[in-house]
């Protein structure tokens, strides 16, 4: 099932909306509705619908100020608004369709039919993303492998020195003075660390545990490779020495 959000500051037509893709197609439900978009962001923060059907006239923030608050590369974005001078700037902010208000029942079919093939796409490159991983699992000399921003991107473990959390960000700080941001938490990339290699040494930190240089005890921090200085948490410093 195509979970799906809609957002539209007009409550009649978030109902119209809704009646009319739950009629349109079995396959998609609509999970969440707001008319609030500081509410709909919140709540984007935490949960990844299929797709996002967005109003660009709303009062308090319009729907592009929206987009720029939000990480949509996961699910797609559909643009709903009664003015069709927006048509351009919707697809460059990578909305997979437009509709304009009143919505057409036609062309509402057809972003149906647009928002499957999106779907299915993506359930494709999450089991290209699982059968790497296992792959990966197997090889003597491992790589990270990382899905973001639509695309998948390969590090070798030993080219990483320490991740930094920044928010919804982290940031990979590597060898030869390179990094790379990606649109993931701190908690999701530990997750996907082989554990025999990295450890998560604070709560904005995670170390690669063949870079350290030093452990500096009495200060409680480890200089990398790079020369960095990354905190030991105190309540993880018990937990690091037995890894070391």
């Amino acid at each position: 099932m195509i979970k799906a959000v809609i957002v539209d500051d007009e409550p009649k037509a978030i109902q119209s909306l809704t009646w009319e893709l739950e009629n349109f197609s079995n396959d998609i439900e609509v999970v969440e509705t707001f008319t609030n978009p500081e509410k709909a962001i919140t709540y984007l923060k935490t949960h990844t619908p299929d797709c996002l059907f967005l109003d660009i006239n709303m009062p308090t923030m319009d729907g592009f100020q929206f987009l720029d608050c939000i990480n949509h590369k996961d699910y797609a974005v559909i643009i709903t608004t009664a003015y069709n001078e927006y048509a351009l700037k919707a697809l460059k902010n990578e909305a997979i369709d437009y509709l304009l208000k009143p919505i057409d029942s036609d062309d509402l079919k057809e972003t149906i039919v647009k928002i499957k093939k999106f779907y299915t796409n993506n359930i494709s490159i999450a089991k290209v993303e699982e059968v790497l991983l296992n792959f990966n699992a197997n090889l003597k000399h491992q790589k990270v492998i990382l899905n973001t921003d639509g695309k998948l991107v390969f590090l070798n473990i030993d080219d990483i020195l320490y991740i930094e959390s920044d928010g919804n960000y982290s940031t990979f700080f590597m060898t030869k003075n390179q990094k790379m941001v990606v649109t993931k938490k701190i908690k999701e990339i530990d997750a996907i660390l082989p554990e025999n290699y990295f450890f998560r040494i604070h709560n904005s930190y995670i170390i690669n545990l063949n870079k350290i240089k030093e452990f500096v005890k009495n200060e409680a921090y480890v200089v990398m490779e790079s020369n960095e200085k990354i905190p030991v948490a105190r309540q993880r410093k018990s937990d690091f020495l037995n890894k070391l």
